[in-house]
């Protein structure tokens, strides 16, 4: 038995992120904020039935700064200087987290979905930092190779959910081949129970530009136009204002599954503070969904990755004229997610929260298969793309 587990290891291992080559810092690192009130969440009704507690989420962004609002924070790997990932120069992957999972403070009304969850953080991408290539090229650091082994990492690490805010926008025909590594990774955390949330993308952001015929990765990474929801893997979000009108940055597309809001938020910057109350994008609202997906796990521990997609999808806010390229099937709705039940649900009981485990078992041939074809897709690939955080 142990023999047997040697190679799962090494393979694993393998994924450990290191220092990117070529790296180098061309922008100061953000500040620690303020402490005034605006853009929270209401949220105090559902805290009183899951809080998201013995869940793990993995949140693969610019890295996520520790701070006294996040108590539950660990570190999972950095790809750019091959850290910890608990760095953050450019505030963003602190902002998601807190958005998921910022416990509460009597000085303000900024508070996480989910604030019970473990946060694992991934740093995985930062605009403050570019790459020299070996042909002299300068690009941004991040790329979809490092995004694609930073999913199995999540993986890996027992995440049950993973939020991606980032998206760069191709042609189909570019985006079938660099989206590859991407589709198998995204195959791996859907064959080992873990939700993946990614964000639709911004126009203007990533090279996209919202004309017809893009396609943004990882969203609609192995979309092929599937009934079901997950059919690709990847639960895609689209941003939406304070009244549930679609954000005019958000990219719209078939393969957008449903919405959050991504415009006048507040959240927690590196150090102890707060953001100003006007951050936005879709990768704003990832968090609000995963956080949601947590919540759900936690109070429906027997569903699956697809279920818990499906309930989220099914108890959506409706907006007029139905589902729609722009927000999906409408706008996540956490209390209805955890309240509107059928017949097949499980009905907790009014004393207590069912929770579960914050690392489950993954089948040994999940990581193994996972790699063996990041690895072959990647090396046959040779287009890496560089990309920007939406």
């Amino acid at each position: 038995m142990v023999s047997a587990l040697v190679p799962v290891a090494a393979l694993l291992l393998a994924l450990a992120p290191g220092p990117d080559g070529g790296l180098s810092q061309v922008t100061e690192c953000v500040g620690a904020g303020g402490t005034e009130r605006g853009g929270g969440l209401p949220l105090a009704q559902v805290h009183a039935l899951a809080d998201g507690t013995g869940i793990r989420v993995a949140v693969i962004d610019t890295g996520v700064a520790p701070h006294p609002r996040l108590a539950r924070l660990t570190g999972g790997g950095d790809y750019l200087t091959g850290g910890d990932g608990l760095t953050d120069c450019d505030g963003h992957g602190t902002a998601v987290a807190g958005l998921l999972a910022a416990a509460p403070s009597p000085d303000d009304d900024v508070v996480g979905v989910a604030p019970g969850v473990e946060v694992v953080a991934i740093r995985q991408a930062s605009p403050s930092f570019t790459v020299t290539t070996a042909s002299g090229e300068t690009l941004p650091a991040g790329d979809t190779a490092t995004l694609a082994q930073a999913v199995l990492r999540a993986v890996g690490l027992g995440a049950s959910v993973v939020t991606i805010s980032e998206a760069v926008c191709l042609d189909a025909a570019r985006a079938a081949v660099v989206g590859r590594p991407l589709r198998a990774a995204v195959r791996a955390a859907k064959a080992a129970d873990v939700l993946v949330v990614a964000a639709a993308g911004n126009v203007g952001s990533g090279g996209c530009t919202g004309e017809p015929g893009e396609v943004p990765l990882p969203a609609a990474a192995g979309f092929a136009g599937g009934p079901g929801v997950l059919d690709d893997g990847v639960l895609a979000v689209a941003a939406t204002t304070p009244d549930d009108a679609p954000a005019p940055f958000t990219v719209h597309g078939p393969w957008v599954d449903l919405a959050a809001r991504g415009t006048g938020l507040r959240s927690l910057a590196p150090g102890s503070g707060l953001t100003g109350p006007d951050l936005q994008g879709t990768s704003l609202a990832v968090p609000i969904v995963a956080g949601t997906a947590a919540l759900v796990r936690q109070r429906f521990p027997v569903l699956d990755a697809t279920a818990v997609a499906e309930r989220l999808v099914a108890t959506a806010r409706r907006v007029p004229g139905g589902r729609s390229d722009a927000l999906g099937a409408g706008v996540v709705d956490p209390l209805s997610a955890l309240t509107l039940l059928t017949a097949a649900d499980p009905r907790p009981a009014a004393s207590a929260v069912a929770s579960r485990p914050p690392a489950r078992p993954t089948p040994a041939w999940v990581p193994i298969a996972a790699v063996t074809a990041l690895c072959v897709l990647a090396a046959a690939s040779p287009l890496l793309v560089r990309r920007l955080r939406p």
